[in-house]
């Protein structure tokens, strides 16, 4: 694996490059075959995926926002010229649109994380201004029988006073010590002034070096 310089270098070429929309999916058969190492954003409607991932790929709108939660309803697949796919997951929780639509979501998504062979880590994402809540458990329940390991990315860092920070990322860690595949260590992130995405990009750079897809 790269030393700790090697890797920093790594992370900054990896989402140097340009990123793409490679596929979609709303149904497990619609799924592109799997290829190379896929990480995927997990998270309630509205947390922030989309713009976390834009902010990763130094892109304005490779991934689509929008405050109408419920906007992202496949599997969006982004890819570059490198063996690591971004999967942009659908939000669970609630959503501006018909709870049967949900349900199929929901379905989706539990369906995904369980048999997605080349799923090397799932950042599940939690609004620091709100922390874990019911609603994620279920995923986080998947995550754990699966034996995919899961890591905590609050998003909207920016949002919270820095001592309110600390106690939700104190509280949430708490939260998780116990669960069987939670990685240890959150990543606080603000897509908006760029708080934690360098150590994102690192973290995935490393997975992906652990993975022997990223060139010393």
């Amino acid at each position: 694996m790269p030393d700790t310089v090697d890797l920093a270098a790594a992370a900054r070429k990896l989402f140097a490059g340009t990123w793409d929309f490679r596929h979609a999916a709303n149904t497990l058969e619609a799924l592109p075959p799997p290829d190379g190492v896929e990480i995927a954003l997990a998270g309630r409607s509205n947390v922030g995926k989309s713009s976390l991932i834009n902010a990763l790929t130094n892109r304005n709108a490779l991934a689509r926002t929008s405050h109408t939660p419920g906007r992202t309803q496949e599997l969006i697949f982004f890819s570059a010229n490198a063996p690591l796919t971004l999967v942009d997951m659908p939000g669970y929780g609630y959503a501006a649109v018909s709870d049967k639509k949900v349900k199929a979501w929901t379905r989706l998504i539990h369906d995904f994380l369980r048999g997605r062979v080349n799923l090397a880590r799932v950042f599940v994402l939690i609004d620091a201004r709100h922390g874990l809540k019911t609603t994620d458990d279920a995923v986080l329940k998947t995550l754990d029988q699966a034996a995919v390991v899961y890591q905590i990315v609050l998003t909207k860092a920016d949002e919270v006073k820095p001592t309110e920070l600390e106690r939700r990322i104190a509280e949430t860690q708490e939260k998780i010590s116990r669960r069987p595949a939670a990685f240890p260590h959150l990543i606080a992130t603000s897509s908006r002034d760029g708080t934690g995405i360098d150590e994102l990009r690192a973290t995935i750079a490393q997975i992906l070096a652990e993975r022997g897809g990223l060139a010393a």
